[in-house]
């Protein structure tokens, strides 16, 4: 079949590459154009860009896909088009130009975190598993009936980046999977059912951490967040990320926010329990280890 692959961060780049080693001919890779980064903010290619690079696969460079970008996109006369975490918004006639129509893969088992963050809001929210799912997409947000899917159980101490690093690999293989029984005639899909729940993309004060909600609610956010937009609090008037938490299960803390340290370790007091800080990173230094800002920071810290 001939394809068209529409993705942007690393998480999609597995995809990209079990379809370019497939059977399958990739045609056209969409991707978000050039970010700024880092300090200097440089001007650099999305991961997928990178590697389509690489893989000597032509790339087409959007932010939306307008009228210009769907006709190039339509004059391709392709059977198929995928989506992995592409960015944007996909709507007719580009919609209904593939013969087989358009598939996505997406970060979850809908209709459960259905949107942008669906990694991210999981582990906030405490969920225990998650998983990969290919769906037909639709004009709707992430409505279509499903075509494949895998669970995948999320570790207890999980951040939203190392799920999604374990999870990418897992949808390529399912997705590629998909591919083929698409290609055949062989895939059956099914009607999403159960109660929809939604993950909006997530800005800088989600990071922010609530030490009056028990141990476990504010390591889940922590995990969610990390690393982006990075799980933050503050020390008087300023702000400290945090960059590195455990359970501290035996320990009690001094009150919400309070910082004590007991048997070495660096905790702080939550609505129910302690958490035990590992690494953090005050407003304008570097990242270091807790105990080490501690002793910077002086006795009776309280964070808020």
């Amino acid at each position: 079949m001939r394809i068209i692959f529409a993705g942007t961060p690393d998480a999609a780049v597995p995809s990209l590459e079990a379809l370019a080693a497939s059977t399958h001919e990739v045609v056209r890779v969409v991707t978000r154009p050039p970010a700024p980064l880092g300090r200097k903010r440089v001007l650099t290619p999305s991961p997928v860009e990178a590697r389509a690079v690489e893989l000597g696969l032509p790339v087409l460079r959007a932010s939306r896909l307008r009228e210009d970008e769907t006709a190039e996109l339509v004059a391709l006369d392709a059977d198929l088009a995928v989506v992995v975490a592409y960015g944007g918004l996909v709507r007719e006639p580009l919609l209904s130009a593939p013969r087989l129509g358009w598939v996505n893969l997406h970060f979850s088992l809908l209709p459960r975190w259905r949107g942008a963050a669906p990694v991210q809001r999981a582990i906030i929210a405490g969920d225990r598993e998650t998983g990969v799912e290919v769906f037909r997409l639709e004009a709707g947000l992430d409505t279509g009936p499903v075509v494949a899917s895998e669970r995948v159980a999320i570790g207890a101490l999980e951040t939203a980046g190392h799920l999604l690093a374990r999870l990418a690999p897992i949808g390529a293989r399912v997705l590629a999977d998909a591919v083929d029984r698409l290609a055949d005639g062989t895939a059956v899909a099914v009607p999403q059912t159960g109660e929809p729940t939604l993950a909006p993309k997530l800005v800088l004060a989600d990071g922010r951490l609530d030490w009056t909600e028990s141990a476990e609610r504010v390591l889940a956010r922590a995990r969610g967040v990390t690393p982006e937009p990075g799980a933050w609090t503050t020390a008087g008037d300023r702000r400290v990320k945090v960059l590195e938490a455990a359970p501290a299960r035996d320990a009690r803390g001094g009150g919400p926010g309070a910082v004590t340290v007991q048997g070495g370790r660096v905790l702080v007091g939550c609505g129910d329990g302690a958490l035990e800080l590992l690494r953090v990173q005050p407003e304008g230094r570097a990242a270091m280890p807790a105990d080490a800002w501690l002793r910077g920071a002086g006795a009776d810290v309280v964070l808020a």
